[in-house]
């Protein structure tokens, strides 16, 4: 059997492999992932994103498992009870921007009848963009697609949501498809 090959980025961190292999680049249209995928990626401004990683779980627990109804529902109380809490990053604007994205993430449900279908409005033909790079350093930060799904999640509210951020949520979610050509999990 062959030497499983996979991008460069993920290196030998053990929960980065799982993910890269299980997660990145997959596509997702379910609503709950999208939104705990907007949740973690505003996190994650500023930061690495093992970091983020390392600290899933605890935001899975603080974040009501990413209910978005619930979590638009949480009071100051929530907000304080979360900022005391060491397993996540503890900035209390990130924290009242989940908060904030929660409600607007419903309202764009509401709008659109999913956050899916709002995100795919953006896509050529409604699809997923499946790029052919042969070196990790080739893959971009931002798109015009991300850019402009910034633009107008900005324009609706959205906090710690900018083009590179929006750019990681498609790659984690399967919007785009960065996995490099020789990479043994880019189409499975």
């Amino acid at each position: 059997m062959s030497e499983l090959k996979r991008c460069h980025w993920c290196g030998t961190d053990e929960l980065y492999i799982k993910y890269h292999d299980e997660e990145w680049g997959k596509e997702v249209h379910d609503d709950k992932v999208l939104f705990e995928f907007l949740i973690l990626e505003s996190a994650q401004a500023g930061l690495s994103w093992i970091t983020i990683l390392r600290k899933r779980e605890n935001y899975r627990r603080l974040f009501a498992d990413f209910d978005a109804q619930t979590v638009a529902n949480f009071t100051e109380a929530d907000v304080e009870r979360i900022l005391q809490d060491p397993g996540i990053i503890r900035n209390s604007l990130k924290v009242l921007a989940a908060v904030n994205n929660a409600k607007l993430f419903l309202a764009v449900q509401k709008e659109f009848g999913s956050f899916d279908s709002y995100l795919y409005s953006f896509m050529p033909d409604g699809k997923p963009i499946v790029n052919n790079f042969t070196d990790s350093q080739q893959v971009p930060a931002t798109s015009k697609i991300s850019d402009a799904i910034a633009k107008d999640m900005k324009k609706r509210g959205f906090k710690f949501f900018g083009s590179t951020i929006c750019y990681a949520h498609m790659q984690a979610t399967g919007m785009v498809n960065d996995h490099v050509l020789d990479c043994s999990f880019r189409l499975r």
